[in-house]
């Protein structure tokens, strides 16, 4: 049996590894389009930050990991897929067979259209050598704005801060992390940044950006113009599907699959955030861009691939984001609907912020700022739909009741 995976970021490495488990015999071919090992982009912000160096960033840190278990790394970009032939074609012409494939090609930085947007100094936070480009550009007392203030540009904030520049953030949304937190946590991270010395402008956007001699003048939609001397561009990703056109694999944001995470072509699995699978407690389609999302997608995707039966009982949206010291998290539909029932608890001063949003008996979603204490029980409590009874109204009144909800309820069901 010929496997191949295209891609070897962390999906794609754990669909490896879980096939030579299943199957000691196979042939494994692991493709990814960057010179680089493989590595976890979820590191990078560590790396910029000084925590680690690039070695940290490696997935597997063996060198000769994937060569003990015969697993073959390729450097190559696939420019198009032959369902029929079960072959991908390569940038460079040449062709791999296979017998069965995983997608797990992640995604791509947006870039607006926005005049400007591709001088040298305007820098996204990707891959390694992204990151090599904003060492480079980014030292303190350099002035620096950076477009997006979602999850991931979030991370990215934190790592840019750490490096000691006159940081701007400008976001377009009214909020920060406007797909992650309601009104009240948005506004409480930014309140937070700010008071780290980072100024952040929500409701704006970038219309142009200029070359000012060495420097970039950059014009808002309010008509402020700021001079800096780099751009950092985190306004979102998009999953890597162009390759597919043709294909037959159906793709509406990402690529549609099923339970097993195989695709409408059978023999043809995606995993990742290339992957648009059924969320947990909705049935919507969603592409959920987390990396532990990502590996249980890989494990699934890698079991059926070697004849195992397996299933994924739904993508579960969930994310915690450490902004500059703040934890925060969202679980679930956060967002309130028709029917719901919610309670919160705010502590302006201290930075503490807990909602939960109830859908009958079960709790659906949550966000939570500064209370990190609780994030794995309110994870059981959604993920596991627990019935709360009785405990859904001591929770209306009292939201940190949750461990002894978990305890009398979540614990109790699992007995």
């Amino acid at each position: 049996m010929r496997h191949l995976i295209i891609g070897n970021g962390p999906a794609g490495v754990v669909a490896a590894e879980t096939l030579r488990r299943a199957d000691a015999q196979a042939e494994i071919t692991l493709i990814g389009d960057e010179a680089e090992p493989p590595y976890s982009r979820m590191a990078i912000p560590y790396l910029l930050s000084g925590k680690i160096g690039e070695p940290g960033t490696y997935l597997r840190k063996d060198a000769d990991h994937f060569e003990r278990l015969r697993i073959q790394l390729l450097h190559g970009r696939v420019a198009g897929l032959d369902a029929g032939q079960q072959t991908v074609t390569l940038s460079d012409g040449s062709t791999l067979a296979w017998d069965k494939l995983l997608i797990a090609t992640g995604a791509h930085p947006l870039r607006p259209p926005i005049p400007g947007i591709d001088l040298p100094q305007v820098l996204s936070c990707w891959t390694l050598a992204d990151a090599r480009r904003i060492a480079a550009a980014v030292a303190p007392g350099a002035r620096v704005l950076q477009m997006g203030a979602g999850f991931i540009g979030c991370i990215i904030l934190e790592s840019l801060a750490a490096r000691g520049p006159q940081l701007t953030v400008v976001e377009m949304g009214e909020r920060m992390v406007p797909r992650m937190m309601d009104e009240v946590a948005g506004a409480m991270i930014r309140r937070w940044c700010a008071g780290k010395g980072v100024l952040v402008k929500t409701g704006r956007r970038v219309v142009s950006i200029e070359p000012a001699g060495e420097a970039l003048r950059v014009t808002l939609d309010d008509g402020e113009c700021v001079e800096v001397d780099a751009l950092i561009n985190a306004t979102g990703v998009k999953p890597n599907v162009d390759f597919l056109a043709g294909s037959g694999v159906a793709v509406d944001i990402g690529i549609l699959v099923d339970d097993s995470m195989q695709t409408s072509v059978a023999g043809i699995y995606a995993a990742g955030d290339v992957a648009e699978a059924v969320e947990f407690g909705t049935g919507r389609r969603v592409v959920n861009a987390i990396q532990p999302d990502a590996v249980e997608q890989a494990r699934i995707a890698a079991l059926n691939m070697a004849g195992q039966s397996a299933a994924l009982p739904g993508t579960f949206v969930f994310n915690v984001l450490d902004t500059m010291g703040l934890i925060s998290a969202s679980f679930g539909q956060w967002q309130e609907f028709p029917g719901c029932s919610s309670a919160q608890l705010l502590d302006e001063a201290e930075y503490r912020y807990l909602r939960l949003v109830f859908d009958g008996e079960q709790l659906v979603g949550a966000n939570s700022i500064g209370h990190s204490e609780n994030i794995g029980v309110l994870r059981g409590l959604i993920q596991g739909r627990v019935r709360l009874g009785e405990w859904k109204a001591r929770l209306l009144a009292n939201p940190l009741l949750l461990s002894e909800a978990y305890l009398a309820k979540g614990l109790a069901a699992t007995q």
